[in-house]
């Protein structure tokens, strides 16, 4: 990251967050474009090759010379490649809607290069039926910009829910850090869940022993560092090690959401085929030195940890023990996060940032794109069995982000798009951002300005794949 002095003035219009623009006319799905002259991420690494869409779908790599399309987009000296899927987000829609919406979310999720999400169960109402879940793609449907996804939360008592579950990419487990119904700490039950439920599961791994003991400790906490010691490494690693024993003893599919600590990426060298990992920018990139200048801004379940901690997880990532890159977006209004602790709730936003973050990297030489590519789009795509996402492929669904890895723009909380309207890289400069964003071959962002009438589609997820490691 460099510093925001070095910011162009002439990069704030790029980012004006009130520009809509709406095709003139009606869309005809069959109409060809050919994306020409970028140098794109495919599998099988970089190449500047041509890119036909037809039908939101890629029909061509490399197509002959000559071959007619509709429209052309010249995209000399950008990258293209596979929309993002953020697998992590909380997007408040319904119930907590003052701190973000679905239209909101997608906004942010459009500008940042995400074509698809999947969210998490702790709405108001939780997800928690398969009545709930269908509502809720009900509602995605009328206001997403981008394709979507909803998990199952798993309660207490609802194991027959879960069991007939469909239209969902997994079943989310809070072992911690939760209230109400969605706190699953019971090893019983949670001994049900992992026996008897097929889909694969996901869980936030903190030990709640641990952190109401760490509490007592602390007297509950009066600094926003106390959120660190409170949720420590103890916490997280006890209930990370208790969900794999659950999955290898149960031969069930187990994905370690918001990997926070070095002590976890060790049990990550379980068994291949069952367990599977990510990583979160703010796990990357801040620490328990960043609460004096960030405070509760940097306040998430689980909690930032050390310095050590920052290059461990990135040695895991590199090494193959961390297969994805996920946000936990989690917005709250600035109001509430300036509440003295422990008022002051947990959570920070991320969608429309994460992608620059990661490209800043590739620019600071911390890794490839390819590896970026891989941790944001082909791995959480296999990892849930997404169909037709992750990347560019003759066949695959024609979400797709331009990206130009020289431009530098600083992020500033006056044009965020998420409804919450800050973000703790505020002031940050960052080089590598999407400048154009497509959702099933059409164009949801262009250089700051939206299209509002695209609108996304379910996610369709097929278990029988059997996930990242089955290829």
């Amino acid at each position: 990251m460099t510093s925001s002095k070095s910011f162009s003035q002439s990069f704030v219009a790029i980012l004006t967050d009130k520009k809509v623009f709406h095709s003139s006319k009606k869309r005809d799905p069959f109409v060809r474009i050919l994306i020409a002259g970028a140098t794109c991420v495919l599998p099988s690494g970089q190449l500047r090759v041509d890119v036909l869409i037809e039908n939101g779908k890629i029909l061509g790599i490399d197509p002959p010379r000559g071959v007619q399309a509709d429209e052309t987009i010249r995209s000399d000296d950008l990258v293209l490649m596979p929309g993002v899927v953020d697998d992590q987000v909380h997007f408040r829609d319904p119930g907590l809607t003052h701190k973000e919406d679905l239209r909101t979310a997608t906004r942010a999720c459009a500008k940042g290069g995400v074509t698809s999400f999947l969210e998490m169960p702790n709405t108001r109402p939780t997800t928690t039926t398969c009545e709930r879940l269908a509502e809720k793609l009900a509602l995605a449907s009328e206001k997403c910009l981008v394709n979507y996804g909803f998990y199952i939360g798993a309660t207490p008592g609802n194991l027959d829910e879960l069991k007939r579950a469909t239209r969902t990419p997994g079943i989310k487990i809070f072992i911690g850090s939760s209230t109400g119904d969605l706190l699953v700490d019971d090893q019983s039950v949670l001994e049900q869940i992992f026996a008897e439920t097929t889909l694969p599961i996901c869980a936030h791994c903190e030990d709640e022993a641990t952190v109401k003991a760490n509490s007592l400790r602390y007297a509950g906490g009066t600094t926003y560092e106390d959120h660190s010691r409170i949720r420590d490494e103890n916490a997280a690693v006890i209930a990370t090690r208790r969900a794999i024993d659950l999955a290898i003893r149960h031969q069930h599919r187990f994905h370690v959401l918001h990997v926070s600590t070095g002590a976890e990426t060790e049990l990550l060298r379980a068994p291949r085929g069952l367990i599977t990992a990510e990583a979160c920018p703010h796990h990357l990139f801040f620490n328990v030195d960043d609460y004096e200048r960030l405070g509760s801004l940097v306040q998430m379940n689980p909690s930032v940890k050390t310095a050590a901690d920052n290059e461990l997880l990135w040695k895991a990532l590199k090494d193959g023990r961390i297969q994805v890159i996920a946000t936990d977006h989690a917005p709250h209004t600035l109001e509430e996060k300036q509440k003295p602790y422990p008022q002051s709730p947990s959570g920070l936003p991320a969608v429309e940032n994460s992608l620059a973050l990661m490209l800043d990297s590739v620019n600071a030489g911390l890794c490839s794109l390819e590896s970026v590519v891989h941790w944001m789009c082909d791995a959480p795509a296999r990892v849930w069995d997404i169909v037709g996402k992750g990347r560019i492929a003759e066949g695959y669904d024609a979400d797709l982000v331009l990206a130009d890895l020289s431009r530098k723009q600083t992020i500033r909380n006056e044009t965020q798009q998420t409804k919450c309207g800050w973000s703790p890289w505020d002031g940050v400069t960052l080089q590598g951002w999407a400048v154009r964003t497509f959702v099933g071959g059409q164009t949801v962002f262009r250089e700051g300005q939206f299209d509002e009438s695209v609108r996304g589609s379910e996610l369709v997820f097929d278990h029988a794949r059997g996930g990242y490691w089955a290829g």
